[in-house]
């Protein structure tokens, strides 16, 4: 794997550090995508109106790129991995093919019987990357834990067209009969492996291999400025999030 997406801008009290980038930072920079450093990644804030981006969220479609948030991967045995995410979910959680459950602000989304994709929290997943590291041992003793947050990518869609722009480039079905908040797609994304997450109305994660990223950003801006899209910051997001429960995932 390709180690292109490191770099030594990073400086953490006068100690030089790596600086993990986006593979799709070069497209948004030419966007007009303005970065922050944030725990230790470069990420894509904004692009220059909030105001502009807001509308788009909230009349059309933005996309965000949110590379830059933890993924973990746990493969175990079937009802060891049960055991482990109905802990963090404080309920009972599916099997393969059930559907995400949220873990705090993060998401457990089961792969397969034997494996489960988990999304952190943006900006805070420390701490849930502590608990599955702790609880892991106790309820999947036999299970392994690797952090994927460098070899997936991802973008979340949202808007009131999100649905009509991903239905241009994949056929997963996301029709409201066929998906609802919590559903977890995996399968083609712009005919390469990957999966949708529907987090929220009129809100959908992808994830695909941080190979593709420029690839895929390039696929879902040309379907999402048919609808009058455009690129938008995760601080917008955050505030998107603020305003609907109150607290920021993204903190």
């Amino acid at each position: 794997m390709s180690l292109a997406f490191l770099s030594t801008q990073g400086a953490v009290e006068g100690v030089v550090a790596p600086l993990a980038s986006s593979p799709m930072e070069r497209v948004a920079r030419a966007a007009g995508a303005q970065f922050v450093f944030r725990a230790g990644w470069n990420v894509a804030a904004s692009y220059g109106s909030a105001q502009r981006e807001r509308e788009a969220c909230a009349e059309a479609v933005g996309w965000v790129d949110l590379s830059h948030v933890g993924k973990l991967e746990v493969q175990g045995a079937p009802d060891q991995l049960v055991a482990l995410g109905s802990e963090l979910a404080g309920r009972e959680v599916a099997a393969a093919g059930g559907g995400a459950t949220p873990i705090g602000s993060g998401w457990w989304c089961p792969m397969a019987a034997t494996r489960v994709l988990v999304l952190l929290p943006p900006g805070g997943g420390d701490e849930l990357r502590e608990t599955i590291a702790e609880a892991l041992p106790r309820l999947a003793p036999s299970a392994s834990l690797v952090d994927l947050t460098s070899a997936l990518a991802s973008l979340v869609i949202v808007g009131p067209r999100a649905r009509e722009v991903i239905a241009r480039f994949c056929a997963l079905d996301l029709r409201p009969a066929a998906s609802q908040v919590g559903s977890f797609h995996p399968g083609s994304v712009a005919r390469t492996p990957g999966g949708i997450l529907h987090e929220g109305p009129d809100r959908f994660r992808l994830l695909f291999g941080s190979a593709l990223g420029e690839y895929l950003w390039t696929v879902v801006a040309d379907a999402a400025e048919q609808f009058g899209g455009r690129p938008v910051g995760d601080e917008v997001l955050m505030e998107i999030d603020r305003e609907t429960d109150g607290t920021s995932a993204h903190a």
